[in-house]
């Protein structure tokens, strides 16, 4: 990632959240949504995780968009861990304005 200008989102913003002022447990996570790398900005990270595909469940199905960031269920030992759609974070706008500006011949 060294030399690579990538655009950040604060996921607070996102999930119409209260802002929260950013101190030195906030962290900026790297994603990859299609070939776009882009970074999350979160309030913090207690443990990265590999969940293996068996112990991925699809979530239920809740009207009104309810579960909408939600791509599955992960069970990890006895606790139960919310795996969100990355893709479904951006606005299709966003996504493909991103797309047309992002390319592999940008790469530094």
């Amino acid at each position: 990632m060294r030399g690579k200008i990538i655009p950040v989102m604060d996921v607070r913003m996102r999930f119409k959240k209260k802002f929260k002022v950013y101190y030195d447990r906030t962290c900026v996570i790297v994603i990859e949504v299609g070939n776009i790398s882009m970074g999350l900005i979160v309030d913090s990270v207690s443990e990265v995780l590999s969940i293996s595909e068996e112990d991925i469940v699809d979530p239920p199905d809740m009207r009104k968009d309810g579960n909408k960031f939600i791509k599955g269920i992960g069970k990890v030992g006895n606790e139960v861990e919310l795996i969100l759609d990355c893709e479904r974070l951006l606005y299709k706008e966003q996504l493909d304005e991103l797309t047309t500006i992002q390319s592999p011949e940008d790469e530094v």
